[in-house]
């Protein structure tokens, strides 16, 4: 780990500033989405081929902006979060959520991704520690397609410095998702517990979206 991640006691009035739109953190915290279901854990899912294997200068939770730049991320931006919960139902403090996915034209931020098309823009990957009541929060755009896959978003929670959980979440609604080969083999509880609605922000002039996902991770560490 190192010193890069967010300050957390002052981060939930700055990011309100960084959204722009006036609206509280209850718009973008809405707890207990999944609360009926704590004794499922979020199912594990491949971590893939692209996880960064050069991380990008700037890994904060604003992947629409990197580092000082004015120029954003093309896309629709999104605001990811929620809570990382165990399976008795505790929320989890200190927790590094890192999320990674392809940017509008479906290209990774990965050495090995040479499709055309990446967005320079797109930090397309971003980290955070969950707060003293086990919320985490992501900028970003809406997950795209590309050949063979669903739409989604690539997570992972790490505790103490163990892997507790690498997973993906899909958007609620996508045809594409009954035809993804990985979306396909999760039962129908691991289909719920994976799938998110990104919905439109009513006070938003942008079109901005709404997503809202609770990680619950198990007992022990990924072996």
């Amino acid at each position: 780990m190192n010193d890069n991640y967010p300050l957390q006691l002052s981060y939930w009035d700055r990011r309100k500033a960084l959204l722009g739109i006036g609206l509280g953190a209850s718009a973008f915290l809405t707890p207990g989405l999944f609360a009926d279901v704590l004794t499922n854990s979020t199912p594990r899912q491949t971590e893939g081929p692209f996880y960064p294997d050069e991380m990008p200068l700037d890994t904060d939770n604003d992947l629409l902006v990197i580092g000082d730049s004015i120029t954003p991320a093309v896309g629709e931006v999104s605001h990811l979060s929620g809570t990382v919960k165990n399976v008795k139902g505790e929320l989890v403090k200190n927790a590094l959520v890192e999320i990674w996915q392809v940017g509008a034209k479906g290209v990774y931020l990965h050495t090995k991704d040479d499709r055309p098309g990446r967005d320079e823009n797109f930090q397309g990957y971003g980290r955070f520690l969950t707060d003293s009541k086990g919320r985490y929060y992501f900028r970003t755009v809406k997950p795209v397609t590309y050949p063979g896959r669903a739409p989604h978003i690539h997570v992972a929670v790490t505790l103490n410095n163990k892997r507790m959980l690498t997973s993906q979440c899909y958007v609620k609604g996508d045809k594409r998702n009954d035809k993804d080969f990985i979306y396909k083999r999760l039962s129908k509880v691991g289909q719920k517990l994976t799938t998110v609605d990104f919905a439109p922000i009513k006070e938003s002039k942008a079109n901005e979206l709404n997503a809202v996902w609770d990680i619950i991770i198990g007992m022990t560490p990924e072996g």
